[in-house]
Parts: structure tokens; sequence; C-alpha cells
């Protein structure tokens, strides 16, 4: 029996995919070992976001076939996508899989072995089926993701994946409902809807039904399931309608990731983002008045090209008002290929370290707070896996509202919902409570 590895750099939507692919190879017979042992075949699903994640990719792809001369290495995704004319003068490298052709990685593998033919790739500005590759199963004990959505329309002057990963395809209604039945079958009671530019689900379908609503409803009414929870958000589909029905849906989790980027509308118009502050902050308005103190979270920039004192100061104020949960902050990263690469004023590397530490405390202060404000509440958790909190053996979770809670003890309550008294908050903002009379519901 063939040994293959595999390892995933990247999104979630990468690591869906690489799930697949494993499935797929355990099916054609081969033997999953960790991708730290020797090997006959290596997969690496890899990322191409920025340069910083080129670099990862090649790493990755040399380490492979250092740890086995005479496997196959395999490369596969965004990075493939970008960089295949150099990837194929790289001796470490023996195939190029490129998206929206991992499917085929079984039949690949062994057309391989009969003609040696290297390289999978196409143009993925002309795709425009989705690809159907999914897991029957997920690596996450109780909390599983569901790509439903691939590509991207959006053209941000900072971003390749529109190139690597091509234009808006969804996936089926029907398809994503099978598996959701099945997840529910394999006992997971909290599914993630996932994919490149979530707010564009649909567009493609015929029937003006046919959007994102349509697959929160229909996931919703798949017995078992009891939490779904949304990837990333833009504020433009959050109209009062929309906000409104989300907030009938009562499986849907109050945990919104909408992803800002700049605090500025002079940053925002250079990045190409196509929405304004004033839109952002209606948008984040619509959801606290349909929702109980939601979570919200989001991604910013700093050092975008061209970003000067006054305009980060703009992001600092804005940040400051609106109080997300959470504040993921990112250094600009040049990424070859992009509109930004191209632009003057680029932004020193010391400018943007002060700026994300600056970012990166007032995120800690707005998550601290979010988070004190449930003590002395009484909370639902979802509890997922043991851990030592502060020399205690605990079980720990997530709210509805991705808090984590802890509770003291060593009794597994794995993917069981429990009801805790949240008494304080202890390292890292996790909330430490009791169970209540009424857990495992």
């Amino acid at each position: 029996m063939k040994k293959a590895a595999l390892h995933n750099l990247g999104c979630k939507v990468n690591s869906y995919e690489t799930e697949a692919m494993q499935e797929l190879l355990e099916r054609s017979g081969y033997e999953i070992v960790p991708f730290e042992e020797k090997a006959d075949v290596y997969i690496i699903n890899t990322c191409s976001v920025t340069n910083m994640a080129d670099r990862k990719s090649r790493q990755m792809l040399h380490r492979a076939k250092k740890r086995n001369p005479d496997a196959v290495v395999v490369a596969a995704g965004c990075y493939v996508q970008s960089a295949g004319k150099e990837l194929l003068k790289d001796p470490a490298v023996d195939i190029l899989i490129g998206n929206n052709e991992k499917a085929k990685l079984p039949d690949i593998l062994e057309e391989w072995n009969r003609s040696g033919n290297a390289l999978y790739l196409h143009d993925m500005a002309r795709e425009r089926e989705y690809e159907n590759l999914s897991p029957g199963r997920t690596s996450g004990h109780t909390r599983a993701y569901m790509k439903i959505q691939d590509g991207c329309d959006q053209f941000c002057s900072y971003c390749i994946i529109p190139y690597t990963r091509g234009r808006m395809r969804s996936r089926s209604l029907p398809d994503i409902a099978e598996e959701a039945e099945k997840l529910a079958g394999q006992g997971y009671q909290e599914v993630v809807l996932t994919g490149i530019h979530l707010d564009s689900y649909g567009v493609d379908l015929p029937g003006e039904e046919n959007g994102l609503l349509s697959v929160i409803r229909r996931v919703g009414q798949v017995e078992g399931i009891r939490r779904i929870r949304l990837g990333s958000l833009e504020p433009r589909i959050m109209t009062e309608e929309f906000v409104k029905s989300l907030a009938g849906e009562e499986k849907l989790c109050p945990h919104f990731h909408l992803s800002l980027q700049s605090g500025c509308d002079a940053t925002l118009k250079r990045m190409n983002r196509r929405y304004s502050v004033q839109d952002f902050r209606e948008c984040c308005g619509r959801l606290r008045t349909h929702f109980d103190h939601p979570a919200l979270t989001t991604d910013v920039i700093v050092g975008f090209p061209g970003e000067t004192e006054e305009e980060f100061a703009q992001t600092v104020r804005f940040l400051e008002e609106i109080r997300f949960y959470e504040t993921h902050v990112f250094k600009y990263s040049r990424r070859k290929g992009t509109r930004a690469d191209r632009m003057p004023d680029q932004v020193p590397e010391d400018v943007k370290a002060r700026r994300s530490d600056v970012l990166l405390r007032l995120s800690e202060q707005n998550r601290h707070a979010y988070v004190s404000r449930l003590c002395g509440q009484a909370v639902e958790v979802l509890m997922e896996e043991s851990c030592r909190l502060q020399d205690e053996d605990c079980r720990i979770g997530h709210t509805k509202e991705y808090v984590r809670v802890a509770v003291p003890g060593t009794e597994d309550l794995s993917n069981h919902f429990c009801r805790v008294h949240v008494e304080r908050c202890v390292e890292d903002d996790i909330l430490y409570g009791v169970l209540g009379n009424d857990d495992r519901k």
C-alpha cells in the first residue's frame, strides 16, 4: 500500500479541500501518514495570498522532496495558479495541479505513473463550473466547515485571489443540503458556511431565491444541526431587509465577521473596496438593532500604500467607535501581480509595525470589554475539548458569539451543549464558570 502525506497552507477553504483530497486518496487505497514521515506521495495545497505565502509554499515543497527524494511531490492550488511556469522549472516539484482540478487527484497520480504528465493547470478566468469537491467527514471534533462558493469578482487592488481562484461560482443548494445531512448524521451540531466571497453566493444561479439566505434556511432545516455560522462578509450584503431576515433564523449564531480593511474612505478607494466608512457604520448599526449584543469581528490592513498618519488616525477612531469584539490586524504585504504592488508611497516596515501595535492593543481592550460583560450571566456553550487553565483541568468550548468558556473538571463533555454560569474572566479573555443544573441539553 502506497503512503501519502498532505500539508495545507492558507485559508479555511484550502483546509476543506485538503481534507477532501485526503479522502479521495484513502478511497483509492493510499495509507495517509503524517507529513513529517516518509511517504511515497506528498501533496502540498499551496497558498498565494501574499509573497510570504508563496515562500512558505516553496519551502514545504522542498521539504517534502528532501524528506524522500524518490517521492512524487504534488503542488496544488493557488500558488500553482500564480506561478505555474516558475514551478515547472523547480526540480523539487513533480506534478502541478491548479484549482478546479483537485477532485481528479487519484486519476492524475495514475496518469503520472503511466506517462509522466506533470501539468494540470488551466486559465481560471474562464472557469464557470463549481468543482464538486467535498470531504465525507471533517477533522474538527464539534464544528464542521462547509464550502458553498468559490472564486471572487471583486478585484481589490491588493489581492491576487480573483486570478488564482477565478470568477465567482456557487455550489448547488441540493448538494449543500446533502452534505449538511451527512455531517448531522456524523454528530456535528455546528456548521460554518465558508467560501472565497460568501456574499456572492447564488449570483450565478437561476432564480432570485438562490442567495445566501436560502442556504442558511435550508441548512437550518437539517435535523441535528443546532448552530450555523457564517464566514467573512462585506457590509453591502447587510441591507435592512437581509439583516432582519437573518435575525429570524434561530439557528444562526450572532457572530459576524465583517471585512473592513480600513476606517478611511480614501484608503478604501485605493484598495478598490466598494463601500464607504458610513456604509460600514450603518451595517454594524443594523446588526446591533436586530441582534442582542452580536459579536462583530473584522480584518484591518495597516500600512497600505499611501496611508498617511491622518488616514491611519481615522481608522483608529473608527475602531474606537465601533468597538469590535475582535480585530485581526495585518501589515500590508506587497503581492506581485496586483495593482497595489505598483502603487507609489509604499509605507516603511517600521511604520507598519508601529501602527499594527496600536491596533492590536486597541483590539485587546475591545475584546476584554465584550467578554467581560458576560460575567455573572448564564450562557450556552458547545463543549469541545479538555485543557489546562491556571493549573486546573478544565473543559472548554464556545458560546454562540464565539467566546471561549471553560469549566473545571475532567469528564468528557465534547459535543455537548451545556449551560454555564460565568463567574469571571481569566487568562486570554477566557470566561470561567460552573455547569448549571440543565447541562447536557
